[in-house]
């Protein structure tokens, strides 16, 4: 009796028993140039045996597995936007691969691999340092994507799930000019990052609302990070004529602010008013509870997850871009300024 019906492999079972890796199956699979003639014929034999369907085939099986891949995860907000993608996966019956790169090429690299190897159905990305090469192959793999763009410029010609980080950033420092700032600082992100450039011009717009003049000794370059945070917000408060208030492009780099006026025998919001991005957890227990953007994180990653599963299921997504809405989160870590009173 024969089994007229070919099992389903994949590609790390093609690898094993080629005596290869799972890159250059990968090679082979994408018509690249760079795999030697005798070890193509051995793949390309091996896939017509175990009738292997390229991902996209009809009757490829699913894997119901999405993958969801971060810069870092030492940040807060990842676990938010994870909490979103694995609400909506879960209920879908679709498990979550959490991997992060690290900013490393070889870390992406063996990311690439291990979705190669496990077949996932769909990749969401909140990230953009995959090289081009990563880039195309993941394109010519089939595999349906999203990318969360807090983290970076995507490059890759897929849906986008974002925040109105401008409007985010006005709002912020129109805050702080009706309650009489006129002296305000800014702590910027990344500046390679779209959510960065977007904060800091909201930023500038918010001051020429208010008929102020930007000032770029009030602002100072960070990473996201508290001891950035902090660094910068000493910076700031070291200037000869210091700002009244400081606006920081995240809560973690606000949070580092508060210490660095702990250290000067300063208080919040006595003797500076400060608002943070992105209203993480920590903000609402932090003394004083930290006045903050709202960024809805968990959403997004939500919304990431159903356009991804939309993708997989062959459905189109109505607006390749889509931002949600950022809103203001008045708390008690801003007031009018000492010397207005």
């Amino acid at each position: 009796m024969t089994d007229a019906q070919p099992r389903a492999v994949t590609i790390a079972a093609i690898a094993a028993e080629a005596g290869v890796s799972l890159p250059t199956v990968s090679r082979v699979l994408n018509g690249r140039s760079d795999v030697a003639p005798h070890t193509r014929e051995r793949i390309e034999e091996l896939l017509r045996v175990h009738g292997y369907q390229r991902r996209g085939g009809r009757s490829a099986p699913r894997a119901r597995l999405v993958d969801l891949v971060f810069n870092d995860l030492d940040s807060p907000w990842a676990v938010e936007i994870l909490r979103g993608v694995a609400s909506v996966a879960h209920a879908d019956g679709i498990g979550t691969v959490v991997s992060a790169i690290h900013r490393r090429p070889s870390a992406a690299r063996e990311w690439l691999d291990n979705l190669i190897a496990r077949a996932s159905d769909g990749a969401i990305l909140v990230t953009s340092e995959l090289d081009p090469e990563l880039h195309s192959e993941l394109r010519s793999l089939r595999v349906p994507a999203v990318v969360i763009d807090p983290a970076g410029v995507p490059t890759l010609d897929v849906p986008t799930i974002g925040a109105t980080n401008w409007a985010g950033g006005v709002s912020a420092t129109e805050h702080l000019t009706g309650l009489g700032h006129r002296r305000i600082g800014f702590i910027a992100g990344t500046p390679t990052l779209w959510s960065s450039r977007a904060r800091l011009d909201g930023y500038r717009a918010g001051l020429q609302n208010a008929g102020l003049a930007y000032d770029p000794v009030l602002v100072v370059e960070g990473d996201f990070g508290y001891e950035a945070g902090f660094r910068a917000g000493a910076r700031l408060l070291e200037l000869p004529a210091p700002p009244t208030a400081i606006f920081a492009a995240n809560d973690q780099m606000a949070l580092g602010v508060y210490e660095a006026v702990r250290r000067r025998t300063m208080r919040v919001p006595e003797d500076l008013s400060v608002v943070g991005f992105d209203d993480l957890p920590e903000s609402r227990w932090s003394s004083p509870p930290l006045t903050t953007v709202h960024q809805p994180l968990a959403q997004m990653g939500a919304l990431a997850a159903r356009t991804v599963l939309r993708l997989v299921n062959g459905e189109s997504v109505e607006s390749p871009r889509v931002e949600l809405a950022t809103e203001l989160v008045v708390r008690y870590s801003t007031a009018p300024p000492a010397s207005s009173a």
